[in-house]
């Protein structure tokens, strides 16, 4: 292992992606939310997806010079088209609008269609969290998950994310996949060589399997069953239909260079808590997050990636030689 500092990590990746038919500021957008990732812990969202992302854009199957297009299509309500582009610039767009809107209209929402891999969801909506917001949003991937009693993958891992102010700390944030693993951590484990537990995924002839790479090549298990599975549906609704974006059966492969865009979506609800729950809403929110803290052996989510995110900041991150190579090969050095 290599270690690197946040900054010479951010450094790389913009270096990767401008060598990479991207335009500078698309470059700075994406590495920001790749790099975040890393610091996170969360090293099958970070710069592990540089490689398939510059493939992609060279071959233009995601367009880094794309530049999206904003409507307001209502008070509060905000259309982004990607343009085929990656997602975070799009995101960043949005999120920005909704921030000025919301303030007005106590809620805002942002669907962004025609788009790419959303990274880490709870990212996004810490953001909003972080300037005193309540935010949840919703993305669908490529094929991954078969309806319940199916076998043919129609919906994605679908990840669904929550984040709100915290009166005396860091914002509360709660992001997950629908799946019963995140699509990265099969994929990591695959790359790795590394074998999955049992009941992750199944082969795609649908049996049960503890190999990364078959599990990947199928299907994942939704996270609650069937109940998981409804779930999941109602999530490919809010980003494909509601988007103008591709179903997950429809979209291409975020993890190489073959094929047209994967064109999914992400629908962003922000709100002001205050419009809704009035001034008491910290206070509110302040005791049920005392409550759970109260009782040995809680925590609140998201609080592991804190302490990554703290360590990282100080002392870097770990960044396989391997990978670090190939990274420095396409940014030219």
């Amino acid at each position: 292992m290599a270690v690197l500092s946040l900054s010479d990590l951010h450094d790389l990746a913009v270096g990767v992606l401008e060598a990479s038919k991207t335009s500078h500021e698309n470059a700075v957008s994406v590495a920001n939310a790749l790099i975040k990732a890393d610091g996170d812990g969360l090293s099958s969202h970070g710069v592990d997806r540089l490689p398939a992302f510059s493939a992609q854009a060279i071959a233009g199957k995601v367009n880094g010079f794309a530049e999206p297009a904003l409507t307001v299509t209502g008070d509060a309500a905000i259309r982004i088209d990607a343009q085929s582009g990656f997602a975070f610039p799009a995101i960043d767009m949005g999120l920005d609008k909704a921030k000025e809107i919301v303030g007005r209209t106590g809620i805002a929402a942002v669907a962004v269609g025609r788009s790419h891999n959303a990274g880490v969801m709870g990212h996004h909506t810490e953001r909003m969290a972080e300037q005193g917001l309540a935010a949840i949003a919703f993305t669908n991937s490529f094929g991954a998950i078969a309806p319940w009693g199916g076998s043919r993958p129609l919906y994605g891992t679908n990840p669904i994310a929550f984040s709100c102010p915290h009166k005396d700390g860091p914002p509360l944030v709660i992001d997950v996949s629908l799946s019963k693993i995140a699509r990265g951590k099969v994929k990591l484990a695959a790359d790795r060589y590394e074998a999955i537990p049992e009941g992750w995924c199944l082969d795609v002839e649908g049996n049960p399997t503890t190999d990364a790479k078959a599990g990947f090549k199928g299907s994942f298990l939704p996270m609650g069953d069937a109940r998981g599975a409804a779930l999941v549906l109602m999530v490919e609704m809010l980003c494909s239909a509601m988007t103008g974006s591709n179903f997950a059966y429809e979209a291409s492969s975020f993890y190489d260079a073959e094929g047209p865009p994967p064109h999914v979506g992400h629908l962003f609800i922000v709100f002001k808590p205050e419009s809704f729950g009035g001034e008491s809403f910290l206070d509110r929110a302040e005791e049920l997050m005392v409550a759970i803290l109260e009782q040995p052996g809680t925590r609140l989510p998201g609080a592991r990636r804190l302490e990554n995110r703290k360590k990282a900041e100080a002392d870097g991150v770990d960044i396989p030689e391997k990978l670090l190579a190939v990274l420095t090969e396409l940014a030219g050095g």
